[in-house]
């Protein structure tokens, strides 16, 4: 089985017509693969209903993409909201929050709090 390399939807065959080779082409997006008999690259086998095996190159290696941390590092409250809340630390009245789902859907959402204070910033939750 090959998997496309943009949207990573199953390849399909399409046989070979009017002078075109056998080709793997994916259903949702452009992207087409031509089946080769070349030998010198790195083959592998590909099941055929009327041929027993057919040798196809593959000719792409794909890169990964690199993660990232989405609630991790001293950045992640930079972006995040603010609203009125006492600091239970420095009684300062504003911090940055953010709400997840921590518990079972039928609870509330966790709504994590940091003290807008450069100086504090500490950070609490409220379930």
């Amino acid at each position: 089985m090959e998997f496309c390399p943009t949207c990573g939807m199953l390849l399909q065959i399409e046989r070979a017509s009017q002078g075109r080779r056998c080709r793997l082409f994916c259903p949702t997006c452009p992207y087409v693969c031509t089946i080769s008999n070349k030998a010198d690259h790195l083959t592998t086998l590909l099941p055929f209903s009327s041929i027993s095996c057919l040798p196809m190159v593959i000719k792409h290696n794909l890169v990964k993409k690199e993660l990232e941390h989405i609630f991790s590092g001293a950045d992640s409250m930079k972006f995040a909201p603010r609203t009125a809340a006492t600091c239970p630390r420095c009684h300062h009245g504003e911090a940055f929050f953010r709400q997840m789902q921590i518990r079972s859907a039928d609870e509330p959402m966790t709504t994590f709090y940091r003290c807008c204070n450069e100086r504090c910033n500490y950070e609490w939750r409220d379930d």
